[in-house]
C-alpha cells in the first residue's frame, strides 16, 4: 500500500505546485496487487498452502495474444491515464478551471508537424474542449480522410491548424489524429504523481481524493485511517477493479478503519470477514467524500452488505 498523502523516497506521492497547498495528515492509502509468474509447480503449491496468495490461470493475467512486456506497457498506459482523470475529476469537484494539454505527438501521424507537445488545446472542430476525453470524443465523431480544425495556444500565441485525419493503426474504421492528451489546471498549477513500477488504473479514486485534500481546508479523512481503491473517470465516476479481496484484506491486516470500495465490487466482498474495518460502497468521488464525513460523524454508512 502507498499513502497518497505521504512520501516515497522523500518525495510527495502527490505533488502540487503553483498554488497554496493545505497541510494534510493521516492516511488515504491506495492498494496494489503483485503478480508472480514463471513459478515451478512446487513453488506455486507452497505459496497457495502457506500464504494468502491465489492461484489463477496465466491467461487471466497475461492474455495469450500478448507478451508480459506488452501487458506491462498497457498497465503503465492505464496508470498514466488514471492520473490524468484523477486530476480532472478532483479539480472539477473543486470547481477549478481546466485545460487540455498535448502530452505527446506520434511521429509520422497527421498531427506531426502541426501540433507540439505542450500546446494547450482551445477547441476542436469549433467546439471548446475541457478534458482529454471530450477532445477524443470530438475526433471520434469524424471519419478517416475528414479535415478537422484544431485551435491551440502555442508558446503564448493562439493558432488554428487544419489537419486531415488518417486511419487508426488498430482499427481502420476509426479516425487518427496522433496525439495523447492530459487535462491540466488552468494557469501555473501542476499536479504530479510520483510512483514508479505501479501499473493499472485502480489508484485513480485515491489520487483524486489526495488532490482534493491538498487543495481544500481541513482533513478529508478526519484523522481516520482510510484505504480505498477504484478507477476514476473525468466526471468522477468510480469503477470496478481487480483483486479487491486481496486489497481489502491487506487494509484490514494493517488496521485500517474504513475501506472505500467501488459499488460494482461489493458483491466480491459480501460474506467475507475483515474484522472491525468498515467497507463502504462508492459510485462517485462525491460518494467517497460523503462516506468519510459520515464515518467520522458516526452517521449511517452505505456498507457493502
Amino acid at each position: 500500500m502507498f499513502n497518497t498523502l505521504g512520501k516515497v523516497n522523500d518525495v510527495d506521492v502527490v505533488q502540487i505546485t503553483g498554488t497554496d497547498v493545505d497541510h494534510t495528515s493521516g492516511n488515504l492509502n491506495m492498494t496494489t496487487v503483485s503478480v508472480r509468474t514463471n513459478m515451478t509447480l512446487v513453488q506455486a503449491i507452497s505459496r497457495w498452502l502457506l500464504t494468502s496468495d491465489n492461484l489463477v490461470p496465466i491467461d487471466q493475467v497475461i492474455p495469450q495474444n500478448k507478451t508480459e512486456e506488452e501487458v506491462n506497457q498497457l498497465n503503465q498506459q492505464a496508470f498514466l491515464s488514471s492520473e490524468s482523470s484523477a486530476t480532472t475529476a478532483a479539480l472539477r469537484y473543486l470547481k477549478k478551471p481546466l485545460e487540455v494539454e498535448i502530452a505527446e505527438v506520434v511521429a509520422g501521424s497527421p498531427a506531426d508537424g502541426s501540433l507540439s507537445a505542450g500546446d494547450r488545446i482551445v477547441s476542436i472542430a469549433g467546439e471548446k474542449v475541457d478534458s482529454g476525453g471530450h477532445a477524443q470524443k470530438i475526433v471520434r465523431s469524424k471519419k478517416p480522410g475528414d479535415d478537422i480544425t484544431v485551435t491551440v495556444r502555442h508558446q503564448g500565441t493562439t493558432e488554428e491548424k487544419t489537419i486531415t485525419l488518417a486511419e487508426h493503426p488498430s482499427d481502420k474504421k476509426l479516425p487518427f489524429l496522433g496525439i495523447s492528451m492530459t487535462t491540466v489546471p488552468t494557469g501555473d498549477i501542476t499536479v504530479k504523481y510520483n510512483l514508479e513500477d505501479v501499473g493499472g488504473p485502480s489508484a485513480g479514486m485515491m489520487f483524486a481524493l489526495a488532490v482534493i485534500d491538498k487543495l481544500s481546508p481541513g482533513q478529508l479523512n478526519h484523522g481516520k485511517y482510510v484505504v480505498g481503491t477504484g478507477t476514476i473517470d473525468d466526471d468522477g465516476n468510480v469503477g470496478h477493479i481487480g483483486g479487491i479481496e486481496h486489497k481489502a484484506r491487506a487494509a484490514a491486516d494493517d488496521n485500517a478503519e474504513l475501506f472505500l470500495a467501488p459499488k460494482d465490487n461489493c458483491a466480491d466482498l459480501r460474506g467475507k470477514d475483515f474484522g472491525a474495518m468498515k467497507i463502504v460502497s462508492v459510485a462517485t468521488l462525491e460518494d467517497a467524500v460523503t462516506q468519510m464525513d459520515n464515518y467520522a460523524a458516526g452517521k449511517d454508512l452505505h456498507l457493502c452488505e
